[in-house]
């Protein structure tokens, strides 16, 4: 036995035609059916009982199957045509439409919806435990892979984006601890990026377009989040502590060499040490300086 299901299908639309004639038609051959059953069942003549009485039925039930084939398809829905198993494309005008009756038509919408995963609990690129979430934008672009190619695209979107999230959330670290390197909390919005094309590139299957992924929630789990806040906080010290070293330097740089070119006191290399030292101790403390006058001489 073969598979006959359509590979590779891809969404094309059905023919119908508007509802208001098809509508108006249906309900004119129902009030004729409904006459010649009537005038079958005034008449006294058997004859004319036995052709016209039939003759309404028939034109009723025509009518009934007829007027069966109308569809209200309302803005931001489309229906799948199907016909004894086969794929007849899928109306998107909105309005009434009429299509063959004898076909089914299955009701999907095509509104953009949001999809918010829980709060999931990975491990990072560095091994550290992170709990993080995110909301995935996205609406159904190609009816028919959303109805033929996957079981049910809803419950698949929602699969391959904690999939995505989860991928994304162990190729990167939470905080990079190399120069320039891409982390999930100092990069956001270049790991957004990524993270769209995964989730776009796992759901193409289903015919549904990403319009936007965000992460809602990014912090590391409880059992390391003091621990890697002592981490930040020491870094946050280490870089501080650099910045002040380095303009420290540079005003004892700009002192020493107002003083030379003022010639306001000639310093030898003992007192120039003496004096560095001094000032890269006020400027480089974390507490207010306590001078003491000297009473004597340098060298005393």
């Amino acid at each position: 036995m073969t598979d006959e299901r359509p590979v590779g299908i891809r969404e094309f639309t059905a023919h119908s035609v508007g509802g208001g004639l098809a509508l108006l038609s249906g309900l004119v051959g129902l009030a004729a059916g409904v006459g010649l059953i009537a005038l079958g069942a005034t008449t006294s003549a058997a004859a004319v009982q036995a052709s016209v009485i039939p003759l309404g039925i028939l034109v009723v039930l025509a009518s009934v199957l007829a007027m069966s084939g109308l569809n209200t398809v309302a803005p931001g829905e489309a229906r799948v045509v199907q016909l004894f198993g086969r794929y007849r494309g899928t109306i998107r005008t909105d309005g009434l439409r009429w299509v063959n009756p004898l076909t089914s038509r299955e009701k999907i919408s095509t509104r953009v919806r949001n999809h918010e995963t829980a709060v999931l609990k990975v491990n990072d690129a560095y091994g550290n435990p992170i709990e993080l979430a995110s909301v995935v934008v996205w609406r159904v672009a190609d009816t028919a892979r959303a109805v033929f190619e996957v079981d049910d695209f809803t419950e698949f979107v929602e699969t391959q984006t904690e999939a995505a999230v989860r991928h994304i959330a162990i190729e990167y670290p939470y905080d990079s601890h190399e120069e320039g390197g891409l982390s999930l909390r100092g990069n956001a919005e270049e790991i957004t990026e990524k993270l769209a094309a995964e989730l776009a590139a796992r759901v193409e299957a289903a015919g549904v377009e990403i319009i936007e992924s965000r992460f809602t929630h990014l912090a590391y789990a409880p059992e390391i989040a003091s621990a890697m806040l002592q981490r930040q906080q020491a870094g946050a010290v280490v870089a501080a502590r650099k910045q002040i070293v380095e303009g420290a330097v540079g005003m004892v740089e700009l002192a020493l060499t107002r003083l030379a070119e003022e010639e306001i006191v000639d310093l030898d290399p003992e007192r120039k040490a003496a004096m560095v030292s001094n000032l890269m101790v006020v400027l480089c403390g974390d507490r207010a300086a306590q001078p003491v006058v000297n009473t004597g001489t340098l060298y005393q």
